[in-house]
């Protein structure tokens, strides 16, 4: 019999397919206190039906648990059958078909096409890892050969390798309830390192939270994975996020969210007796610098692209363009003239959830409040009280020099023209900013050639830097970057998009002088992987 605290669904394989509304603890489920939470249609502002029970400590000490124990086999697994795993997930998302999209927008106010994007960018992306740990390339294979009669000291025997952290806890994001929540990029890139993991699912969207969990659970169990892969954990608190960065078997923390919630995290991680990494991606600005040759020639073409970026998804994403700069000037004053009417036609939107809509009110009426910070244009569309009208504010080159609070993320539509009285003023803000995902240049080639200090001064500041773009999308390729400098990640050396995100979760081991029998098959002298190693200097697949 079907128990009350699960909905069943029909999927496009044709087969049923449960709402678990408990929590997953590996290949069981917890009730935990038996308090429960539900979602929100933020659209129509009323309660999605399903209840999903809330976590205890107790639930999270006996997943790290299994996590743990489940480490040593999954590490050790063929990379082959980690990379079935890896697509088996993918698989198993698709086959939820219509069930997951429509879910995903009832809980998050997200158009249906959206989420249909984004499911491919999460299956893609699963798929994108299998390919890439079947290469081998990422254990980051090196062997030096010993040279006994090396004088006056005989070389020994190192090879060295990089090998999975252990249980890592990822915590789902509000704005993507597919690419970065339980299934997303963290997610993907700890299990391809061969780590289990342990999601804290977002409150936003529990639903699509389960769904996909379930479809984790299923390709986990198809490839005869150890028990304790993965976790499910629910909480609209927090509590069990708390206990799960302390726990003494969590090795490492992916977290996309707000500089708050963020750092949070990362101070209880280096209070820990044994601190760990926590890979946080919160706040960006995403500066845009508007050069003058580009205002003359196309000032109405920038001024239509950047209205249509800023409101994009209701500006909740993380790489929005919240901070635009130029030079006074005429070339400024028309881009102004064009951008106003771009921007004033754009529509209202319901933002993700309630407290992302009442964050949002509170901080643009906090930033509009400042000294010398005006309207610049504001959408003229009649908008709900479920709604947010998309603003565009304007400042002065040196008070945002000397405004900490100017530099502040506003996490919505809404974005800051900041006006410099010359160069030397745009560069002094360029310096004052804080660390950013991304920072994007608008010029003509003369103005490259002209102010190749500030394109220098820009790339200390950010993870990726675009000419004659806009930040937002963020292809999910080898060669993106998707972090940056402090707060814009805790960590800039390291990408939340991209096969090297793996990076994050594997440690370099070096074995010196060891019997040949105890060596993993990427360092044994045949080569048993056919992988390419870096051996004495040179890169080569050939045996040692």
């Amino acid at each position: 019999m079907l128990s009350i605290h699960v909905l069943r669904y029909r999927t496009t394989k044709n087969y049923d397919m449960d709402i678990e509304c408990r929590n997953r603890i590996g290949f069981d489920f917890s009730e935990g206190s038996g308090k429960t939470l539900h979602g929100v249609n933020p659209v129509s502002n009323t309660m999605i039906p399903d209840k999903f029970f809330t976590a205890t400590p107790e639930d999270v000490d006996e997943a790290m648990h299994k996590a743990q124990t489940a480490f040593q086999k999954f590490s050790t697994t063929v990379w082959e059958e980690r990379a079935a795993f890896l697509e088996s997930i993918a698989d198993e998302m698709e086959a939820l078909g219509d069930l997951l999209i429509h879910r995903a927008s009832e809980e998050t106010g997200l158009p249906e096409a959206r989420i249909i994007g984004e499911r491919g960018r999460t299956t893609g992306q699963l798929r994108m890892f299998a390919q890439y740990i079947r290469t081998g390339n990422w254990v980051e294979a090196t062997i030096d050969t010993a040279i006994a009669d090396r004088s006056p000291v005989p070389k020994p025997d190192l090879r060295k390798m990089m090998v999975p952290l252990g249980p890592v806890v990822v915590f789902g994001a509000s704005n993507f309830p597919l690419a970065y929540s339980v299934a997303g990029g963290d997610t993907a890139a700890a299990l391809a390192a061969g780590c289990p993991v342990l999601v804290k699912a977002h409150p936003g969207h529990p639903g699509t939270s389960a769904l996909v969990g379930e479809a984790i659970i299923k390709a986990a169990q198809m490839h005869d994975m150890p028990d304790g892969t993965f976790s499910l954990l629910y909480d609209n608190g927090f509590a069990v996020g708390q206990a799960l960065v302390g726990h003494p078997y969590t090795t490492a923390v992916g977290f996309t969210g707000s500089v708050g919630g963020g750092r949070a995290l990362f101070d209880i991680a280096a209070k820990r007796p044994n601190p760990i990494p926590v890979f946080a991606e919160m706040g960006s600005t995403n500066p845009v610098i508007l050069l003058p040759e580009a205002l003359k020639a196309r000032s109405k073409e920038v001024a239509q692209e950047y209205a249509a970026s800023i409101t994009l998804g209701v500006g909740q994403f993380c790489t929005n363009p919240g901070l635009l700069f130029g030079i006074r000037g005429e070339e400024l004053e028309e881009f102004k003239s064009h951008l106003k009417t771009a921007f004033i036609g754009t529509n209202p939107g319901t933002m993700l959830h309630e407290g992302i809509g009442k964050a949002f009110m509170q901080k643009s009426n906090k930033m509009l409040s400042e000294p010398d910070v005006a309207v610049l244009v504001e959408s003229d569309k009649e908008a709900t009280a479920d709604q947010v009208r998309p603003t565009f504010a304007t400042t002065k080159g040196s008070e945002f020099i000397k405004n900490p609070s100017l530099h502040e993320e506003v996490f919505g539509p809404f974005s800051m023209l900041i006006e410099c009285e010359n160069i030397d003023e745009l560069d002094h803000c360029i310096k004052a900013l804080h660390g950013q995902l991304t920072g994007t240049l608008i010029g003509e080639p003369d103005d490259f050639e002209n102010h190749t200090a500030l394109v220098y001064e820009l790339q200390q500041k950010v993870g990726r830097l675009i000419f004659n773009g806009v930040p937002t999308g963020v292809e999910v390729c080898p060669s993106m970057m998707h972090g940056g400098p402090y707060p814009a990640t805790t960590d800039s050396r390291f990408t939340a998009v991209g096969i090297h995100s793996i990076k994050r979760f594997l440690r370099p081991v070096a074995y010196q002088n060891t019997p040949h029998p105890l060596l993993p098959g990427p360092l044994k002298n045949e080569n048993p992987n056919k992988i390419m190693r870096l051996v004495n200097g040179t890169y080569t697949t050939e045996p040692v």
